[in-house]
């Protein structure tokens, strides 16, 4: 199998929204499976407190069973590896489509899932701290041997950690933003923007989305369902894009054998049509 294989079994076609389901609550967990989410996110870590951990990973079969019935792929967010809970987590996640793991530090906690599940799921670390930052690059070294598939940016710890005010710009977090989107990149994942807090303000949503987007984020992770509509807005393609990319690529099959080609006033090349067969790809995938 080639490197491009191998990604694309590791990558989803499109990943525009990933909504977190409190494993603690069961009528999320039904409500969840009509949302339109691209990926649903069973969460045994922050949605449920300390005392509640057994009897929420009791839901784990429920939720992958409905969601799945429901056409829809499953995450399990287990606890993390410094917790007692993540390996009986890990244990009843084995069905899930992903399993993600927070507050990732470095290598060593994609290697203790991994040895503790070696057939189990594809993983998904979220990047939340100054130091999984830092380590980045050992990550993207690391992905294919341990199944890494994606990351997701954890917005609010990492925030907390640098210290940074509440900016809705998020000038502080731009560079790990960024520096999460290349490692992503280079390693062939997907990689997920962190969560916008003020469900109701989907003003604000739709900026940070905007924002997400042109930093090359492929969607974003969600808190509660009324932001699926906005994300998958946000991250899909518009009307107008799907319109270009096919005309891009009429104008290709119109001149074979050409490697830059005049379209619209502008010079294109292979690589703009890589791009618009992508795009066109990405929608087909979803009809």
């Amino acid at each position: 199998m080639s490197e491009s294989e191998v990604i694309q079994t590791r990558r989803p076609a499109f990943l525009r929204s990933a909504l977190f389901v409190p494993a603690s609550r069961p009528s999320a967990i039904e409500k969840a499976a009509g949302s339109g989410a691209d990926l649903l996110m069973l969460d045994l870590e922050d949605a449920v407190g300390e005392g509640g951990k057994a009897e929420a990973r009791e839901a784990v079969g429920t939720a992958i069973s409905l969601w799945r019935g429901a056409g829809m792929r499953a995450a399990i967010r287990i606890n993390g590896t410094d917790t007692p809970h993540w390996r009986a987590d890990l244990d009843a996640a084995s069905a899930a489509d992903f399993i993600v793991i927070p507050k990732v530090d470095g290598v060593a906690d994609l290697e203790a899932v991994r040895e503790a599940a070696p057939d189990g799921p594809p993983l998904i670390a979220m990047i939340e701290t100054p130091h999984a930052v830092m380590s980045l690059p050992a990550l993207m070294a690391s992905a294919e041997g341990f199944g890494l598939a994606g990351l997701i940016a954890g917005t609010n710890d990492l925030a907390k950690a640098l210290r940074l005010t509440d900016d809705r710009t998020r000038t502080g977090l731009v560079p790990h933003l960024a520096a999460m989107v290349l490692a992503a990149r280079s390693a062939g994942l997907f990689v997920l923007d962190g969560v916008y807090n003020a469900y109701r303000d989907d003003e604000g949503f739709a900026l940070e989305a905007h924002q997400g987007r042109a930093l090359g984020f492929d969607g974003k992770s969600l808190i509660h369902p009324a932001q699926v509509g906005l994300a998958n807005r946000a991250f899909g393609p518009t009307p107008g894009e799907i319109e270009r990319a096919r005309a891009i690529l009429k104008a290709f099959e119109n001149a074979p054998g050409k490697g830059a080609i005049a379209f619209e006033g502008e010079m294109i090349e292979q690589l703009h049509r890589e791009r618009a067969q992508a795009l066109i790809r990405s929608v087909e995938s979803r009809s």
